[in-house]
């Protein structure tokens, strides 16, 4: 993964992590990705979500809009937030969001619940506009990796780039269409996250279950 908190994936409701038994270890007990504090959230989110493949667009659009508001923060800020964001942001629809204007975000401004960025406002409606405007947004983004997952086999979060030629591609792609807050840096956290790059590290137990 980048060397960035990693980003978001899979349904707005994480799915809970498996049951445990007196044969399996207890979910504190796992070994994960060494970026994945003991925060309840983060393991949540690094257990369910991070790294499953996504073709859902409504979670794809919530994830790209969620990453850019990430830029220049932390990660588990945005999970301690993504409610409010869902609630202020119309829950991630892209069609009510590209009707938005500049009164909607000044609105927004106010609310001291939100990342009161000016410029990361008008980024969600204006990407909310570039991609109702793709004929076919889940192929866009899924077409960087061929339309399958890339498996890699890191043994450490930091083998992985910043930003791989996959992230590169899907930033000009976006950028040629429209989009904003889409670098290389941004795309390569949102591939990892929805699961286009399954980049967990070797010795964490979601490796296994998602390396197939």
């Amino acid at each position: 993964m980048s060397t960035r908190s990693p980003a978001t994936a899979a349904p707005a409701t994480v799915p809970a992590a498996p049951a445990t038994s007196s044969a399996a270890p207890a979910a504190a007990d796992l070994v994960r990705c060494r970026w994945c504090t003991d925060d309840p959230l983060y393991v949540r989110y690094h257990d369910g979500e991070w790294g499953v493949p996504s073709r859902d667009p409504r979670h794809l659009f919530e994830m790209l809009i969620l990453e850019g508001f990430q830029a220049g923060l932390s990660w588990i800020t945005i999970l301690r937030r993504r409610e409010a964001l869902r609630a202020a942001l119309l829950d991630f629809d892209p069609e009510a969001l590209a009707r938005t204007d500049e009164a909607w975000v000044q609105d927004r401004m106010q609310d001291a619940t939100l990342i009161r960025n000016r410029l990361k406002l008008r980024a969600a409606g204006a990407n909310a506009r570039a991609w109702l405007a793709l004929p076919d947004p889940v192929g866009l983004v899924w077409s960087v990796v061929g339309g399958r997952p890339v498996i890699h086999h890191y043994a450490a979060p930091e083998d992985a780039p910043v930003a791989g030629p996959e992230a590169e591609a899907l930033s000009r792609l976006l950028k040629r269409h429209g989009f904003t807050f889409v670098g290389p840096t941004i795309c390569q956290s949102y591939l990892q996250a929805i699961g286009c790059l399954m980049d967990h590290t070797t010795d964490c137990h979601r490796h296994r279950a998602l390396a197939g």
